[in-house]
């Protein structure tokens, strides 16, 4: 049961969905619109009427009415009409779809349900069809017309093509297929040589638009087909003159046809136009072509009694004739250098000309020679140059001042042009400058000299070619009143040429001026790469090697130099492009910084890569300074330290001299206790009489034992302080010593000699032993009554005295 409630709603919704799609079907609503085709952007009013009685299950209860455009909310107004309907009305003041459907829906359970619709398009009136134009075909003679359509009306539109004649009554031509804007009008709809009204209607439901009415003869606007060239032959007797053959088209025998004739040679810009040609005759002559020429004929016609909208036929198929060579005419553009050679020796001549044009070559050149002399009548000159190219290198004798130069072909030789070697000696030209003509030409302009000028050359060369002249780089100016000139052979954008010119005197040729241009500039190809010269604390020198020339693509108006620290401090110079180092200044100490270099022209600029630096702590003056105090201070120590070495009182004061042992007086002297034995004592001179000393000798303290003491020097030792005698010489002052323990650590040495040599002796106030006196392990040989004494450590010494 409770499955069976649960599904009652559902039932109900089905029936009743089907009852409404019942009762809308038997006409249960009905949706009515004011027009259901409208003008874009116009109002639009709706009405739907429900009748309850016909809807079943919306009998009882209130019934709301809801719009929706497509599938958007719009608001209507609702209210209960005649009968016991409910009547709602939509007004939509602005419709701006080209087409949209208009639902009216009840809303019943919560749901929307669509019980009525309407289909509303919009859009604009048909426009007006454009250019009109029609073509006879005389295979079929069908009238076929073209037009353009005009802006889209958004709504469907019928077109068609209608015709009318002088008498006739207005007829439709044709209705074009698949949207096309032409259409062909069948023969049977024409009046031939008779005039007929032709134009295009389009129409909708909002209106109708016509095209200008065309007012023509059919056969006015037929097209032939082209007519075909049979021959071409030059006349004999006028070499310059051609005549022409042709036959017309199939099916225009009968007609008066005017005809045209086009012609060019293949270098050409454009064609040549012969017009006013009779197509009944058949032929045709012309005159004023060039000699040894290949020309390509093309023709057409039409008929010569239609109006201005006649149509022409297509061009004939073309057909090629080159006319008869005859022997070049005129002048030879030469120009030369010369070496001057020493005395009799020959002169070497670069000689360089332009081919002459097709009107003076009358054909095509077979080869060039130069002569020492002029051609005469049955005697041929010596040849000294023959070439297929427009240089020449040769040898003349040293006085030549003239060569002839020439051309010929098939049909003969020209008249010698002279060429006289004048010497580059003359009056200069002043204020020469190039400017671009356009990316392929440069304009040249000069300044005209006060002498008279016969003609101009202008040379140029490309900076970055290989050296050596060629015969497309320069040209003559024959009038001598000129002042500029136009410069288009080899000239390519972005590249540097170096301009020369030469003014032609009556008998000498002007020094040249030179100058440079560039026809069109762009930012170089790449910056220079910056090198690091020096650095210091402040300051950093930075050089760059010059762009090459083909890199420049312009005139490099200035390098600038970028530096920037790591907080992103940046500044910048601007260098003149003359310069190839820069210093920075103003740097600080132990930074780093990024420095990178932008070359410019004055069609931009191109940056370079980075270079990173790091300044110093200290200048380079700073360094010498510190190490030339380092090197005083050390000089100074140095010269300290020898003078101490050299200097007696300053040793004397620091390191006081002990007299040694081994030449001291000590060594001489004799016990008291036994004076009858005399002392044999070493010496350089027998000793005489003398005073008795009494030398004290003073114990160590009691417990220490002296360091590095010889066993038997120990052991010798008494216990008591004995007593010697030095003998000396009468009248000899007595010499004591006073001996302490405290030591010493120089000593000087006694002027009379001794035995053997004895280091300074140091004294220890804790009663060293021999060693740290200086004595050696074992006593010497010399001094046998040293063994048993023993020096102790005491602080303070007696001193010794004579009795």
């Amino acid at each position: 049961m409770a499955r069976r409630g649960a599904g009652t709603p559902f039932l109900l919704q089905l029936s009743l969905l089907l009852l409404l799609h019942l009762g809308g079907t038997l006409g249960c609503a009905s949706v009515a619109v004011g027009s259901p085709i409208v003008p874009l952007g116009s109002a639009v009013t709706a009405s739907c009427t429900i009748q309850r009685e016909l809807c079943r299950g919306l009998e009882q209860g209130k019934v709301r009415i809801i719009w929706m455009l497509d599938n958007k909310l719009v608001a209507g107004s609702q209210r209960q009409g005649p009968g016991g309907t409910e009547v709602s009305n939509l007004t939509l003041p602005r419709f701006n779809h080209t087409q949209a459907r208009l639902w009216c829906c009840v809303e019943w359970n919560g749901t929307k349900q669509r019980i009525g619709m309407a289909e509303i398009r919009a859009g604009y009136p048909p426009a007006k069809p454009l250019n009109l134009s029609c073509v006879l075909n005389l295979s079929d003679y069908g009238l076929t017309c073209r037009w353009e359509q005009g802006t889209d009306s958004h709504l469907p539109t019928s077109i068609v093509l209608k015709c009318a004649g002088s008498r006739a009554q207005v007829v439709t031509g044709c209705t074009p297929q698949g949207g096309h804007s032409h259409c062909t009008v069948p023969r049977r709809l024409l009046q031939l040589y008779r005039q007929m009204e032709i134009w295009v209607s389009a129409t909708n439901a909002l209106g109708t638009a016509e095209s200008e009415h065309l007012c023509i003869d059919p056969m006015d606007v037929a097209k032939l087909d082209p007519p075909t060239l049979q021959s071409i032959q030059s006349i004999p007797f006028q070499t310059d003159c051609i005549a022409l053959a042709w036959d017309v088209a199939r099916g225009t025998e009968h007609m008066e046809l005017q005809c045209e004739l086009r012609y060019r040679a293949p270098e050409d810009p454009a064609w040549v136009l012969v017009t006013g040609i009779i197509g009944r005759a058949g032929t045709a002559q012309r005159c004023g072509f060039l000699f040894g020429t290949q020309y390509h004929f093309q023709m057409r016609c039409r008929r010569s009694s239609a109006s201005a909208l006649a149509y022409w036929s297509e061009w004939s198929p073309g057909r090629n004739y080159t006319t008869h060579e005859k022997a070049p005419t005129g002048k030879l553009d030469a120009w030369w250098e010369a070496q001057p050679a020493g005395a009799g020796e020959p002169l070497e001549v670069q000689l360089r000309w332009k081919a002459p044009r097709q009107r003076e070559a009358n054909g095509r050149v077979l080869g060039y020679r130069v002569t020492l002399s002029p051609r005469r009548r049955g005697r041929d000159p010596s040849t000294i140059c023959n070439t297929t190219h427009t240089q020449c290198n040769f040898s003349v004798p040293a006085r030549t001042r003239r060569v002839y130069l020439s051309a010929y072909n098939a049909a003969g030789e020209s008249a010698p042009t002279e060429v006289v070697l004048l010497q580059r000696k003359g009056q200069p030209l002043s204020g020469l400058r190039a400017v671009p003509g356009d990316e392929h030409s440069l304009w040249v302009h000069w300044e005209a000299p006060l002498a008279p000028v016969i003609a101009y050359v202008l040379e140029w060369q490309r900076v970055t070619a290989e050296p050596g002249h060629c015969s497309a780089c320069w040209q003559m100016e024959r009038d001598g009143a000129a002042t500029t000139a136009l410069i288009q052979d080899g000239i390519k954008p972005f590249q540097l040429y170096n301009i020369s010119l030469y003014p032609l005197y009556e008998d000498t040729v002007g020094v040249p001026i030179h100058t440079t241009a560039y026809s069109q500039q762009k930012a170089p190809s790449y910056a220079p790469k910056l090198h690091l010269r020096r650095i210091s604390k402040s300051e950093a020198e930075l050089c760059w090697e010059p762009l090459p020339v083909d890199m420049q693509n312009g005139f490099v108006t200035s390098y600038t130099i970028f530096w920037a620290n790591s907080i992103a401090d940046v500044a910048s110079a601007t260098v003149n492009p003359s310069l190839s180092s820069f210093v920075i200044r103003g740097l600080k100490p132990s930074t780093l910084y990024k420095v990178h270099i932008m070359a410019s022209t004055a069609a931009g600029g191109t940056n370079g890569t980075s270079l990173t630096l790091v300044t110093t702590v200290l200048d380079d003056t700073e360094i010498q300074f510190l190490f030339l105090t380092l090197g005083l201070i050390f000089v100074l120590f140095m010269v300290l330290l020898i003078c101490f070495q050299k200097n007696e009182r300053m040793k004397e004061q620091l390191w006081p001299s002990v007299p040694d042992p081994a030449n001291s007086s000590l060594g001489k002297w004799v016990p008291a206790a036994a004076p009858q034995e005399p002392i044999q004592v070493p010496a350089a001179r027998e000793p005489g009489p003398a005073a008795i000393s009494t030398v004290t000798v003073l114990e160590g303290e009691p417990g220490k034992q002296p360091g590095k003491e010889p066993p038997a020097l120990l052991v010798a030792l008494p216990a008591v302080t004995r007593p010697y005698v030095r003998q000396e010489g009468p009248g000899e002052p007595v010499q004591y010593a006073r001996v302490g323990g405290a030591g010493y650590r120089g000593q000087r040495l006694l002027p009379e000699p001794g035995p053997r040599f004895y280091e300074n002796l140091r004294g220890r106030g804790d009663g060293g032993g021999a060693g740290d006196w200086g004595f050696p392990e074992e006593p010497p040989a010399t001094f046998p009554l040293l063994q048993g004494l023993r020096i102790g450590g005491a602080e303070e010494l007696h001193e010794c005295r004579a009795d």
